[in-house]
């Protein structure tokens, strides 16, 4: 039986729920390489999951070498990872047993914000100001930010510690506030980029790529960034799908999955962040039920080196609505999770959080409460499933 490697770092749904089923359903072993083996030990000895991997083996991850070495000579029909973190090692590990896998460079550039805005800077593909800050003394060379801007970490996620600063002592407090929490993260300053958020998810074998279509995501209000809702549909003109596809495959975007994320403004489409692997935060799962194909099963399809099929998405619909904690303590009263097939239309609803957790706000993706997801065959029938659903959905914290 042929093999498939997992690279993760924690347990994801995506992996557990998503892609480790669909290895088994194309007849593949999975083998998980992981630098927290004990939580997946844990996990997988929980009984009637989806699948489960044959093999765990501890190693450290972010090093490809480890990665290699972990495999003791075995060679694998592929090596694939989801994680934001592990594209890099998994990619150079994949180069070295000549295995199809992404460009190292271009994963690592993808992960650093840093260097994807001074790439695309050096190749003219988007002029944005930029800089990096590490201490008060970067600060100094920041006073000619053309303010508003966005500040981020570096190689962050999921929204977290993502903020708008109108000026320069606001620049300067926030990211005194975040060394203080986080002594030596990297942070990084851009120009805010106003608009609509769009994404645009891709598939590639190598050889050529293929848009499948995006998300029209809805955002907190300023000055943060929260996601608060996404809407599965074909949202750009040719021309302006065009100028974003030309952006990322001058990136060096073309292998696997890659999910990206732009604003549409007057002059066109701007890249916010290239995220070199599948849609997360659930999307993931939506599109698996939306597509006219096995999303997960072509993804893994692409690392055992099978050529990009023609593929169409298909016409139906779907969305997504987020409930992020609107207070922290403990949450005292939650929903439980539901799935529904009828007259065409899938809803489900996944907690996120359970009664008697402690909640936090970080004013980011760790807020979300649960996530309620919808597939319908047109518009109108997927937002009267959304208000219903959605209205019967309530949380108590304390």
């Amino acid at each position: 039986m042929a093999n498939l490697v997992i690279v993760a770092h924690v347990p994801t749904d995506a992996v557990n729920d998503g892609f480790l089923p669909a290895a088994r359903r194309i007849g593949l072993s999975v083998t998980l390489l992981t630098d927290h083996a004990d939580a997946h030990e844990r996990h997988f000895a929980r009984p009637d999951l989806p699948a489960y991997p044959d093999q765990i083996i501890a190693c450290d991850v972010f090093n490809p070498l480890a990665v290699v070495e972990a495999l003791d000579g075995r060679q694998p029909a592929a090596i694939f990872s989801n994680s934001d973190h592990l594209q890099t090692s998994t990619a150079a590990a994949a180069a070295h047993l000549g295995l199809p896998g992404k460009d190292q460079r271009v994963v690592y550039r993808a992960k650093n914000k840093a260097a994807m805005r001074a790439y695309m800077t050096q190749k003219g593909i988007d002029m944005l100001w930029h800089r990096v800050v590490t201490s008060e003394t970067d600060l100094v060379t920041v006073t000619e930010a053309p303010f508003p801007c966005v500040v981020k970490p570096r190689e962050g996620v999921g929204s977290q510690l993502v903020r708008l600063v109108h000026n320069l002592d606001e620049l300067r407090r926030y990211c005194r506030a975040v060394w203080t929490d986080r002594p030596g993260c990297v942070l990084l300053v851009e120009d805010y980029i106003s608009g609509d958020l769009y994404t645009l998810e891709t598939l590639g074998d190598g050889r050529s790529i293929r848009a499948l279509g995006g998300f029209r995501v809805t955002l907190s209000d300023p000055p943060h960034f929260v996601e608060l809702a996404a809407e599965w549909g074909n949202w750009l003109t040719a021309d302006q799908q065009a100028a974003i596809m030309n952006q990322i495959e001058a990136f060096g975007v073309g292998f696997g999955s890659c999910h990206t994320e732009f604003v549409l403004t007057p002059n066109g489409p701007r890249l916010i962040e290239i995220n070199y692997r599948t849609v997360g935060d659930r999307r993931e799962f939506l599109l698996e039920e939306t597509l006219d194909f096995p999303l997960f099963e072509t993804i893994l399809r692409l690392h055992l080196g099978e050529q990009l099929p023609d593929l169409e998405p298909g016409g139906r619909t779907a969305a997504m609505r987020y409930f992020p904690a609107g207070k922290a303590g403990e949450l005292i009263k939650a929903p439980d999770a539901f799935n529904e097939c009828g007259d065409g239309i899938w809803l489900n609803y996944r907690p996120l959080r359970r009664e008697g957790d402690t909640v936090a706000l970080t004013n980011s993706n760790k807020d979300y409460l649960g996530v309620l997801c919808a597939s319908a065959p047109d518009t109108a029938a997927l937002a009267q499933a959304m208000q219903a659903a959605g209205a019967g959905l309530s949380w108590d914290i304390r």
